[in-house]
């Protein structure tokens, strides 16, 4: 029995491309497009600092087939730091990767272990005396469990199974090579390296099953701390499991409720308030932030009339950046509802009421704009002036027209 350490990522995505992000004003693109391969440098400089013996990487390495030449050449370049480093590296190739989707492969350093995509095999570190077992994604789709073919642990050594699956329970996730927690367990593996999730989560601890999450958050829904997880082990038995932040651009959710605000003043210092919180979390990281106003409030009418409120919000933003880092704002919602209606409104009221609730006024909606959507030009989306994508912003409408109507636009 030896005493050890390694490095547990996935779900890389090098070279991601952005979607729909080039319709927001003011994000820094080319940091975003950037920021897998400098997530991937984080990786590799810790795995270097911490003197790991090895760094497994458990699927989706890439985000399909490459645009150019490039993105595999960055891998392989990177994995080549570990390698000189003395630092063994063990792949498999997820979803994303799977043979059937990438084009090409490039030929990978001595020294980097890729798992067959024929059968599951098992790669032995002797002089640690740890065995690792498992098997690349031939095709991206994998409906099946994978695991009864796995082999049988190697007695006395730690055993590893690397898996990249949707497991049980985790529904967000489209699934792939599903499997249970019990399945896994009944290997006797001492520690399953799983990718796939995004979110970073230890699903058991006897036996130790982790998902890592996404090494760089790469849009709003992936938000917070992002990277992989040190595993230090002593006399064949895991002593911790340790997060460790990689990512470079750190996404979050600014939700605001103003309900007992009273002008754009208040709501200018909450928001001020909520983004340097954001920053100091973030520890010198770009961070890119969707803001959600909500509540009742009487200021509901004026923010959907106007969208100074959006300006004010960014240029706050703009005021915070040190040169070092900072905040950068991808989508601002107002989801406030307005406060009882004024008595002299009500007919007004009822009337929007009944003409939005009217199913063949709703029904000429989409022939009524057609003509106005068409005339767009290309690089405004449908999309970005609607609620949602699916349902009209009539109560925006009716809350914008009451506005006008009071003489509140400001």
């Amino acid at each position: 029995m030896s005493n050890f350490s390694f490095l547990h990522a996935a779900d890389i995505h090098l070279d991601s491309p952005l979607k729909g992000l080039s319709r927001y004003e003011g994000l820094p693109l080319e940091e975003i497009r950037n920021a897998t391969r400098r997530a991937l440098d984080r990786l590799i400089d810790t795995a270097l600092e911490e003197k790991v013996n090895f760094l497994i990487l458990a699927g989706d390495l890439y985000d399909g087939s490459w645009q150019d030449v490039s993105t595999g050449l960055y891998m392989m370049k990177s994995l080549s730091r570990l390698v000189n480093a003395g630092i063994r590296v063990i792949t498999l190739s997820g979803n994303h990767d799977a043979q059937s989707v990438i084009a090409r492969e490039l030929p990978r350093p001595p020294g980097v272990d890729h798992f067959s995509y024929d059968a599951p095999e098992t790669v032995r570190l002797e002089d640690i005396q740890v065995a690792l077992h498992g098997q690349s994604f031939r095709d991206r789709h994998v409906r099946k469990d994978m695991t009864p073919a796995y082999p049988a642990p190697v007695p006395g050594w730690f055993n590893i199974g690397v898996l990249h699956t949707s497991l049980s329970g985790y529904g967000e996730h489209e699934t792939y090579a599903p499997c249970s927690i019990e399945t896994l367990t009944s290997k006797h593996y001492d520690y399953w390296a799983l990718g796939h999730v995004h979110a970073q989560q230890i699903v058991c601890r006897h036996p130790w099953i982790v998902f890592p999450g996404v090494l760089q958050g790469r849009h709003i829904r992936e938000t917070g701390s992002c990277g992989a997880v040190l595993v230090t082990v002593e006399n064949n038995i895991v002593q911790s499991v340790t997060p460790v932040a990689c990512d470079v651009v750190r996404w979050t959710h600014i939700v605001i409720d103003i309900a007992d605000m009273h002008d754009m003043e208040d709501i200018n210092h909450a928001a001020r308030r909520y983004m340097e919180k954001a920053l100091t979390q973030a520890e010198e990281r770009t961070v890119i932030a969707r803001v959600t106003l909500t509540g009742a409030s009487s200021l509901h009418d004026s923010l959907c009339a106007s969208t100074c409120w959006q300006d004010d919000l960014r240029s706050i933003a703009v005021s915070l950046d040190t040169g070092q880092n900072q905040i950068a704002l991808e989508k601002l919602r107002n989801k406030t509802t307005s406060l009882p209606s004024a008595k002299t409104l009500h007919d007004v009221d009822a009337a929007l009421a009944e003409l939005i609730s009217d199913p063949e006024f709703l029904a000429m909606l989409p022939e009524e704009f057609e003509m106005f959507f068409s005339a767009l030009p290309s690089c405004v989306e449908k999309s970005a002036l609607m609620a949602d994508d699916s349902n009209w912003p009539l109560e925006e409408a009716r809350s914008a027209l009451r506005a006008r109507l009071m003489g509140s636009t400001t």
